[in-house]
């Protein structure tokens, strides 16, 4: 069994419902936790110096004798988090595939002339405290840390208190100076979130650019009342006002060939024969350039204050994270392309963009030289069970990222 696939079935287990067949790997919850003991031990057997920063994203060191310590270092990695029922391959392809690829080096005989590190970002998909890549935020400043710690889980506590019920310092958190001054280049490898590289029947390719993305905030408030005595007409009812809302956001995002997804809704009083009082839902919007997603979320923000006038309810909105367009090290982007295309013979390594969000993003607009490689996903699904990657491919992706690597101390 190659080095990919015995890590790979090591891991996989780790937080899948035997339900649904997805992954329920949320930041400091048994299944996380599991991940971070794991992503330990796999360290740990190959003599690598595992170190837990100040904001709970996990390191391991590569420093060969001889090497000064201090000197930036290169770095690889992901996250080994889940948004709900996610599939296997989101973030934590790209950690099993960092091991995978340092086993390679060394046994190729690499002498690195700085240090590699892996690392694992805590709580990318931000799907227990609402906000993405909370680890690489924190690290770089992105995320106040008072406002973390007062984040509210899904499950009831704050960070702060999951976190001290687990073992880590609330008041650790926040920007850290000198981690980033160490990195000297991250590239980070993942499973492609759509079907460029299946249209372009290609293994691998490299990252343009990330779309600009934003998380919002949408709170209904009406007044709840008896479903069978409350006259339609007489009902204040939030649900048809976000209704309204959900169907223009759709609309608006066919329109002009953006994203606008409403994924996430709590209602009150939440029973079955009641009208609501409140409806809180949360919308993921994403536009291939800043204009257009601000464009896209004030007509859906104007929509629900319509639909709210019409029914007599409230609305409420919230920005609760966006960030803008988040461009790729040029330089180093083509570095890596053609790094993996000698090695794997492809004349023309392709470079995508993608809507989807990465801590290698939070990282490049902090002015950290960063890239990302793809691995084709034949389904073109993710965030789904049904999120697939071939073993093949996969094993391609290995050999990408140490090409890469290796290109790059060169």
């Amino acid at each position: 069994m190659s080095t990919f696939a015995s890590l790979w079935t090591e891991l996989e287990t780790i937080g899948r419902d035997s339900h649904t067949g997805g992954y329920r790997r949320y930041v400091f919850n048994d299944a996380e936790l599991q991940c971070r003991e794991w992503f330990t031990s796999t360290a740990t057997a190959r003599g690598l110096d595992v170190e837990l920063d100040r904001n709970t994203n996990l390191w391991a060191w590569w420093i060969p004798p001889g090497v000064d310590p201090n000197t930036k270092a290169l770095v690889i990695g992901s996250h080994l988090d889940s948004v709900p029922d996610g599939g296997a391959f989101d973030g934590p392809l790209g950690v099993v595939s960092a091991f995978a690829a340092f086993d390679q080096l060394r046994a190729a005989g690499v002498q690195p002339d700085r240090p590699i590190a892996i690392v694992a970002f805590a709580d990318e998909e931000g799907a227990r405290f609402g906000i993405a890549c909370a680890g690489s935020r924190l690290m770089t400043g992105a995320l106040d840390p008072d406002k973390a710690r007062g984040l509210v889980g899904r499950d009831g506590p704050t960070m702060a208190q999951a976190m001290r019920d687990n073992g880590f310092n609330p008041a650790s958190l926040g920007l850290d100076t000198e981690r980033i001054a160490r990195i000297g280049q991250f590239v980070e490898l993942h499973v492609e979130q759509g079907k460029g590289l299946v249209d372009l029947s290609t293994p691998v390719g490299v990252a343009e650019c990330i779309w600009p993305h934003g998380r919002y905030r949408f709170t209904f408030c009406g007044t709840a009342d008896h479903a069978g005595t409350t006259r339609m007409q007489d009902r204040r009812d939030p649900m048809i006002a976000y209704a309204h809302t959900a169907l223009r956001a759709f609309d608006a995002a066919s329109e002009s060939s953006q994203r606008a997804t409403f994924g996430r809704m709590e209602v009150e009083p939440n029973g079955t024969n009641a009208v609501p009082s409140v409806v809180r839902a949360w919308l993921d919007a994403r536009a291939s350039t800043e204009a257009e997603l601000n464009e896209l979320v004030e007509q859906i923000r104007t929509a629900a204050q319509t639909a709210a006038t019409t029914t007599g309810t409230t609305i409420e909105f919230t920005p609760e994270s966006v960030t803008g367009v988040l461009d790729f090290d040029h330089e180093l982007q083509r570095h890596v392309a053609a790094s993996i295309g000698a090695a794997l013979g492809i004349d023309d390594v392709p470079v995508l963009p993608t809507a989807a969000g990465h801590d290698a993003g939070i990282l490049a607009g902090a002015g950290v030289p960063t890239a990302m490689i793809f691995v084709r996903n034949p389904t073109g699904v993710s965030h789904s069970p049904d999120e697939h990657a071939e073993q093949a491919d996969c094993e391609m992706g290995v050999r990408a990222l140490a090409a890469a690597v290796t290109g790059l101390l060169s």
